[in-house]
């Protein structure tokens, strides 16, 4: 039930009022605000105690004067208008239409803070979701119900790869598949790019787009991740659909934690950031996974810029606790005009081994990954002593190394910004650059595979 309407507060500093006096109000509770002028604007409780009520409010406190500014307690939190006609809509961090095309009607409206989800009724996630990039689905597999960021850094084409992952990904064997892309904190140009590229590439009206930019309220950063994440909530457990949700730039997100922490007068942390980062980023990063008996499943793929390409950095260093593992881009491997640069040796997919080979993807897949890992390695070796001692002094194995390294990168890793890739063309083209390497060199892949895959190579 909806409070009274309170004129006048005791303070207003930063995106912050304070109203006293007031009962029956719970954290997190949508609050309407007006100005002298009748003007309205939103607000969120953040803060309770006997005494006094703490509310942000949404698009700052300019222009509101504290002995006219009118507060109301509408009794709901946050919330999100879920309906299957969202798919193909764009909207902005607040859940409102951002592509001109009108309101969404019919379906119901959710709290966008969802609900835990119980430990005991996840299905161990196991089937592989295709990317069509041969660094991931080979190398770094990603697992429907899996949480798989990815670690960039300023400059890298994080925002390319997310397009591509975007309009490119798709379950094997299923047309019921959706994306929920979630723009935090971007700029105009950027936001321009995701809006064109997701509307004309792939399957476009299976894109659910919500876009915060760079300039609109740091609420409006701290609201998105959780209705994109809402909204695949529904897709995925009420209309059965496999969601892959891909949130970038989480590193703005919590960026904007801190800078309202601050706000708060909160005792910051780890450079500056709030004390709960790694629990508040944990119940973002939880909604995704398998809930059994239920058709539909959430997979997440969030990405985040490393400041100063320092992955120990509490953002990135806490994100790795939480999820499945991490694919890291590469700023070496991008000046040598190698898209995506993504750094194999480096990232990893921890739940990989349990959706590939026989049955999911197929039964060499595993062996050759391996193989491509130990070869891959072994090539860093070789120039690092080339550095020293001049590539003319290798052995002639060391060189063959050199020369697969070379092929590993321009035609493995290397790929068009819209190519898209079959897992068994992949795993096929791994197999033909391994033939340059010597057979006594193969130790991770069998001798009957060498065989079968390589014998055009030997002979």
């Amino acid at each position: 039930m909806a409070q009274p309407e309170y004129i006048g507060v005791k303070d207003i500093e930063g995106p912050f009022i304070l109203v006293e006096n007031v009962s029956g109000v719970g954290y997190g509770e949508l609050v309407d605000i007006r100005d002298s002028r009748g003007v309205r604007r939103h607000g969120q409780v953040k803060s309770l105690s006997e005494k006094a009520t703490l509310v942000q409010v949404f698009t700052g406190t300019e222009e509101l004067v504290p002995n006219t500014t009118k507060v109301r307690f509408l009794g709901k939190p946050l919330e999100v208008h879920l309906s299957k006609y969202m798919l193909g809509r764009t909207f902005n961090g607040l859940g409102e239409p951002r592509d001109g095309c009108g309101e969404i009607y019919g379906g119901r409206r959710v709290n966008i803070n969802g609900l835990p989800l119980n430990p005991m009724a996840r299905q161990y996630p196991r089937d592989f979701i295709h990317t069509g990039i041969s660094a991931i689905d080979t190398l770094t597999t990603l697992i429907r119900g899996q949480k798989l960021p990815i670690f960039s850094g300023n400059g890298l084409p994080h925002n390319q790869l997310a397009v591509q992952i975007a309009t490119q990904a798709k379950v094997v064997g299923s047309e019921e598949f959706a994306v929920v892309f979630a723009g935090i904190g971007v700029k105009h140009d950027d936001a321009a790019y995701f809006m064109q590229e997701l509307s004309t590439r792939g399957h476009s009206n299976n894109i659910v787009t919500f876009l915060n930019l760079a300039d609109d309220p740091v609420i409006e950063r701290i609201a998105t991740p959780r209705m994109a994440l809402s909204t695949a909530e529904y897709l995925a457990y009420e209309l059965g659909m496999h969601v892959l949700v891909i949130m970038t730039d989480m590193t703005s997100y919590c960026e904007a934690l801190r800078e309202l922490g601050v706000a708060a007068g909160e005792v910051p942390s780890r450079k500056g950031y709030p004390a709960y980062l790694y629990s508040d980023l944990a119940s973002l990063y939880e909604r995704a996974g398998v809930v059994r008996g239920r058709e539909g499943s959430v997979t997440q793929i969030p990405i985040l810029t490393m400041p100063n390409d320092d992955i120990t950095h509490p953002i990135p260093d806490l994100t790795g606790f939480i999820t499945e593992g991490q694919i890291v881009l590469s700023r070496e491997l991008d000046a040598k005009n190698i898209y995506p640069p993504i750094d194999i040796l480096t990232s990893l997919s921890r739940l990989m081994k349990d959706g590939i080979g026989k049955g999911y993807t197929r039964e060499d897949h595993p062996s050759v990954a391996s193989q491509l890992f130990a070869s891959y390695s072994r090539v860093q070796e070789v120039r690092s002593l080339a550095g020293v001692v001049g590539e003319d002094e290798l052995s002639k194995t060391d060189k063959s190394f050199l020369a697969f390294g070379r092929i590993f990168e321009d035609r493995f890793l290397k790929q068009g910004k819209e190519e898209d890739r079959e897992i068994g063309y992949s795993l096929d083209m791994a197999w033909d650059i391994l033939g340059e390497l010597p057979t006594g060199e193969l130790t991770r892949v069998s001798l009957a595979d060498i065989k079968e895959h390589i014998k055009k190579k030997e002979q």
